[in-house]
Order: structure tokens, then sequence, then C-alpha cells
């Protein structure tokens, strides 16, 4: 197919995340004898930053980052304050270990897009995930809603903790332990920021 000199012209939209309008969770899974009594843990993931840079007519998105604060994780679930604390003091210390660690990172420099109708697309990831000092190719899919100069973005994934060198928690002398893979779900919110050529 040829390429128009207009069309090879074309601009990507640059998008920046919306941290407070936006939804990062983390789900662990219980496991052990003791399992049915204890927690699946919900974490939230409150201190992020990203951006992505955009192009729907031409079906291009490229530079995906993301950053995320390792302390800002906190446990969501309705349980008691004793419990929630003795959960993120295990996450922080044994699992995060946040002050060696304080941060994780995503970065994708080509994004593959497909066009689904009414302003709504398909979003293919294969980027690098640096996470408890650890880099790995990790592939992350996502639907992108387009609304005017917003971009809303949501999916899941999954990740095993020993992939990044971490031992999942254990109490109770192994009776109650977490399962080596997490879940992470998003929502995200992007808003229009500026454009730039494409080469």
């Amino acid at each position: 197919m040829t390429i128009s000199m207009e069309m090879a012209k074309a601009t990507l939209t640059h998008y920046v995340v919306d941290a407070r309008a936006s939804r990062f969770t983390v789900q662990a899974f219980a496991t052990g004898i003791l399992s049915a009594m204890g927690h699946n843990p919900t974490i939230g993931i409150r201190s992020f930053s990203g951006e992505v840079d955009f192009n729907p007519e031409m079906l291009q998105g490229s530079r995906f980052r993301m950053n995320i604060q390792t302390a800002s994780l906190k446990v969501q679930d309705d349980i008691s304050d004793k419990d929630s604390r003795e959960i993120e003091r295990l996450m922080n210390e044994q699992v995060l270990e946040i002050s060696k660690y304080p941060e994780a990172q995503y970065e994708a420099p080509a994004i593959s897009i497909t066009g689904l109708g009414d302003s709504t697309y398909s979003a293919a990831l294969a980027g690098n995930l640096t996470f408890h000092g650890v880099t790995q190719r990790k592939q992350v899919s996502a639907r992108i809603t387009l609304f005017g100069t917003m971009l809303r973005a949501s999916g899941d994934f999954t990740l095993d903790q020993s992939d990044y060198q971490i031992k999942p928690v254990s109490v109770a002398g192994g009776a109650l332990k977490l399962k080596d893979e997490l879940k992470f779900s998003f929502e995200m919110v992007a808003r229009q920021q500026g454009r730039e050529e494409l080469a």
C-alpha cells in the first residue's frame, strides 16, 4: 500500500496518565492448609506515572512508559487494621524490599494497535518490566477507548514473583502462604498533552 505524503506527516499524540482518575491494583492468592481462613489480599497502587504516544488514524503507538512507587502499595480489603498493617509490613520488608527497590518500571518502545470500531482499539505491548531489581520481557494487552482528548485503557496481566527473585510470603510455618502468581488489573485514564511528527 502506498502511503501519501500527507499520511507520512501524520502526528503522534502524546498522552500523560492521570493517576487520580485511574485505578491500578494487585491481587494475591492464598494457599496452604489454612488458606480457607486466610485472605486473598487486593493491593492498591496509589502512586504511579505514565505516558504514551498514539495515533488512532494510522493505528500506531509508541514509547509507553510507566513508573510505580513501591512504597505506595496499600491493602484495600475490608479487614482489621492489625491484619492490614501486618500484610503491608511483610509486603514492604520481605516482598518488595522498598528501601532497596523504591521504584518499578515498565517500558514498551512500540505498540501494536488494532481498530475495533467506535473509537475503540486493541493494543499489544511487548516491553520490559523492571521489578525488584530484575528486568524481564513482559507482554501486556489493553483495550483502548478515545473520548475527545482523553484516552482510557483497561486490562490485566499476571506475573510470577519467583521470576523477579521474590519468595512468596509464608506464615504459620507454611500453613498459610501466598501463591507465586500475582494478578495486576488496570483502568488508566490519560489526557492529551501535545503532538509530535512521525519520522
